[in-house]
């Protein structure tokens, strides 16, 4: 069994339906961080999730699968991380979809390796809101309420805090981590470079980085040695060396 997702400290996440070159899947499977998420809002298909699980395959990181249509269930994932959007009232995106893939896989699933998630999308006009129809709570009162449902209520393992593109507000998250018991939270979005990973790592317990990858590959992989060095891990770059 891979090490579990409550130890992870930062995730890669990419998306399948990006180009995404030999060269530079070689440096983020060579970076450290602790794992890899591949998901994504559309275009996710069997065919291109295949694909690129195979690429990653190449080396000894851990694997996860966020599960965003049954149509790209890929077998051979390390983890299955399955989503349910609370600040949305379209329940396909809360448990419909999650009950037409359970009538048709339970039977199969190894439930040792699958965690839900409960996402709050608070940028509302990311293509993940979009998509699901979130509604940004209007206030952190809101907003606590639902780290609240995720961990105390759905008792959930992953509260998941999606700005999307955009760096958040981190005073919310970390007051929606004091505020957890048993889930760890993770935040995505707008960490680009190591100083917003270090922001963002100290508020919450798992950074993602995923656009960054797309758009400032140096950037991202300087996120990796950012939270190393904040956790006091010994790496070159943190007394001064040159970084990724």
């Amino acid at each position: 069994m891979q090490e579990s997702f409550t130890h992870w400290r930062h995730i890669f996440k990419l998306d399948p339906d990006k180009n995404l070159s030999d060269s530079a899947l070689d440096k983020l499977c060579r970076s450290g961080t602790d794992a890899f998420v591949i998901g994504g809002s559309s275009g996710v298909t069997y065919d291109n999730t295949l694909a690129l699980l195979e690429r990653i395959r190449q080396y000894p990181v851990v694997c996860a699968l966020e599960i965003s249509t049954d149509e790209a269930l890929v077998q051979g994932f390390d983890w299955y991380l399955i989503p349910s959007v609370l600040n949305t009232a379209r329940g396909e995106w809360i448990t419909g979809r999650h009950q037409q893939v359970l009538a048709a896989a339970e039977p199969y699933m190894d439930w040792s390796r699958i965690a839900g998630e409960g996402y709050v999308i608070l940028n509302e006009q990311s293509t993940a809101a979009e998509l699901t129809g979130a509604v940004k709570p209007d206030a952190l009162d809101e907003f606590l309420a639902y780290a609240a449902l995720a961990d105390k209520l759905f008792r959930l393992p992953v509260f998941y805090v999606e700005y999307s593109g955009t760096f958040g507000n981190m005073n919310w998250v970390r007051q929606a981590k004091e505020r957890l018991t048993s889930a760890r939270l993770f935040y995505g979005g707008g960490i680009d470079g190591p100083e917003r990973a270090r922001q963002a790592a100290e508020a919450a317990h798992t950074i993602v980085v995923g656009n960054a990858v797309y758009h400032n590959l140096s950037g991202a992989l300087a996120t990796v040695e950012a939270v190393r060095c904040l956790d006091g891990i010994p790496l070159p770059a943190c007394s001064g060396g040159t970084s990724l």
